[in-house]
């Protein structure tokens, strides 16, 4: 079974990271959460990044809001694929230096970014990833895909 880590820089991104857990879990992936700080648990992330992939993960989402370093930094270190979520922290500035941190990485070392606050299509994305070799996910997708299709349609009708 796959195996998604969710972590971000502090307890205080966890009301938008909670987005991807949910997701995560309504499409019946395994969750890991936990807080890594880039800045102040250097040690931690170094573990993190570089074990991360012995033990079960197949992706990454990593959450993080002003200099936004955690999700570069566990790219650097991991071979798997890490979605970047800026958040729009209290020392943000409107949330841009969180988005242009995560999105502007060197050659060599990518992080897929989601919009800022976009948990939620972290955890799609990472679910559609973990679809792309097992079928069980790739079904759920499309099932709830065709969800989102079916709520539109409905809404049109009601208008």
């Amino acid at each position: 079974m796959s195996k998604v880590g969710v972590i971000m820089g502090s307890k205080s991104d966890l009301p938008i990271m909670q987005d991807a857990i949910n997701i995560l879990k309504e499409l019946n992936i395994e969750v890991e959460v936990d807080i890594v700080s880039a800045h102040r648990t250097p040690e931690k992330l170094f573990d993190y990044g570089k074990h991360a992939h012995t033990r079960g993960f197949s992706v990454i989402i990593a959450g993080a809001g002003g200099a936004a370093h955690l999700p570069g930094m566990i790219a650097s270190l991991s071979p798997l694929p890490v979605i970047g979520v800026p958040v729009k922290s209290s020392n943000s500035i409107d949330g841009w230096d969180s988005v242009l941190s995560i999105l502007q990485m060197p050659g060599g070392v990518p992080v897929a970014t989601v919009a800022l606050n976009g948990a939620k299509n972290a955890g799609i994305l990472a679910a559609q990833i973990i679809g792309s070799y097992d079928q069980a996910v790739l079904n759920k997708i499309i099932e709830y895909k065709e969800g989102l299709k079916a709520k539109v349609i409905e809404s049109s009708k009601d208008l």
